[in-house]
């Protein structure tokens, strides 16, 4: 199950580079045909689910883990049984980019713990990222609270916790400290991209709010983390939003230069900012096509995709197809970003993983796809995982993942 014990930090970068530069000369000698980076994506199931022949994996993410004969991927997952309400962190690992995988595995960790009055504590929404610098994976999530067999709906104050997989080991639970009143109810970067600084520092996102009903606002932060412990060394100033519970499950990237942010909310938008520093913002605008007309987004998650070559975001988002889909959240699309304003580039959109079933006359029965993560994995690939779900019919959903292949190399793979 471990991954295979990560190279050195030159030997890797030595490694990858050569590889890249060599592919890079290639695709100079015979460059692709037309604009359309994508050359095609596959729709791959990972676990069977939607059959009801095994359990419903959600949140799956993954990292790559470096090692001498090539990486491994590191992923992440745990079962869903309601809303909101998620088993144990597992893990599982593949030597070969994803054509065979080891059985899941609990993540001691970061399982469940008693809490007061017959509560459980368990943790979700966790993100795996591998650190260079340290020859570390740190594991991010948040913890949350169950009583019986359901999300309680009286969660006390939350925050993130994290554990450090280092040579095959998992090293404790810790709580990510940020003694800041303004999240004195929750804080937290639950599924959120983070970015690792060229000193090794870690750069993420907080959504805070003070008290349970106050609609939460986003600041980044630069956090050390030294291969054991995570530390908050500077926040930037807040991105408020009054609109709902206000601004949700921030995730960060990093593209020519310059960083961007993009943040689900709870009026039908979903917003974007970008940032010089990674801790001062541009106002944040809504998501909208080149031509102003803003995309219709239901209370879900965003994500980045960066290639060398463009920035991309994997969304959801209203559509004829799915109107009467829970937040719309099937299919997933993905569409180039233009990063001078900040919107998408309406021809570039591409369908990630379709709608399966009848959004319109039977939305019950379409698996919906709203907590997905992406990975570059090789200059010629990039992954979108996620875990399916029919809430409304039994539960059941298979763990999916869309191979897409690009028609040139993406050295977005040495960018911090």
């Amino acid at each position: 199950m471990p991954p295979t014990p990560p190279l050195s930090r030159r030997r890797f970068n030595a490694t990858l580079a050569g590889g890249l530069a060599a592919l890079a000369l290639r695709g100079r000698a015979a460059p692709a045909a037309g604009p359309d980076l994508v050359a095609g994506i596959e729709k791959v199931t990972l676990r069977r689910g939607r059959d009801g022949s095994g359990p419903t994996w959600f949140h799956p993410r993954a990292c790559l883990v470096p090692g001498p004969s090539g990486p491994t991927v590191f992923m992440t997952l745990q079962t869903i049984g309601g809303s909101d309400y998620f088993g144990p962190l597992h893990a599982m690992t593949s030597p070969d980019l994803g054509r065979t995988w080891t059985e899941p595995v609990p993540v001691p960790p970061l399982g469940r713990v008693p809490a007061a009055d017959g509560a459980e504590e368990g943790v979700c929404d966790v993100v795996p990222e591998w650190h260079a610098p340290t020859g570390t994976v740190l594991a991010l999530g948040h913890n949350v609270f169950y009583r019986g067999p359901k999300f309680s709906a009286d969660q006390p104050p939350r925050w993130p916790v994290y554990s450090v997989w280092r040579d095959g080991r998992w090293g404790p639970r810790r709580k990510l400290e940020w003694a800041d009143p303004r999240g004195a109810y929750i804080y937290t970067n639950n599924c959120g991209q983070r970015t690792v600084l060229p000193n090794g520092d870690v750069l993420l996102a907080f959504t805070f709010g003070a008290t349970k009903t106050q609609p939460r606002s986003v600041c980044s932060a630069i956090c050390r983390f030294d291969g054991e412990t995570l530390a908050v060394k500077q926040t930037g100033p807040a991105i408020p939003h009054d609109k709902g519970r206000g601004l949700l499950e921030p995730s960060l990237t990093f593209f020519k230069n310059r960083h961007y942010l993009t943040l689900r909310a709870e009026d039908e938008r979903g917003y974007v900012c970008a940032s010089d520093d990674g801790l001062n913002w541009s106002p944040k605008q809504a998501w909208a096509w080149d031509d102003g007309e803003p995309l219709a987004m239901s209370t879900t998650q965003q994500h980045w995709l960066p290639h060398s070559d463009a920035l991309w975001l994997v969304y959801t988002r209203k559509d004829p197809s799915n109107v009467n889909v829970t937040r719309w959240r099937s299919p997933l699309w993905m569409a180039q970003v233009d990063p001078a304003t900040l919107r998408l580039r309406r021809a570039t959109e591409r369908v990630v993983l379709p709608l399966v079933g009848d959004g319109v006359k039977d939305p019950n029965r379409v698996a919906i796809m709203g907590n997905f993560h992406p990975l570059n994995v090789t200059p010629h690939e990039s992954w979108v995982t996620v875990g399916e779900w029919q809430p409304k019919n039994g539960i059941n959903g298979d763990l999916l993942l869309a191979r897409i292949r690009w028609t040139r190399p993406n050295g977005a793979l040495l960018a911090p």
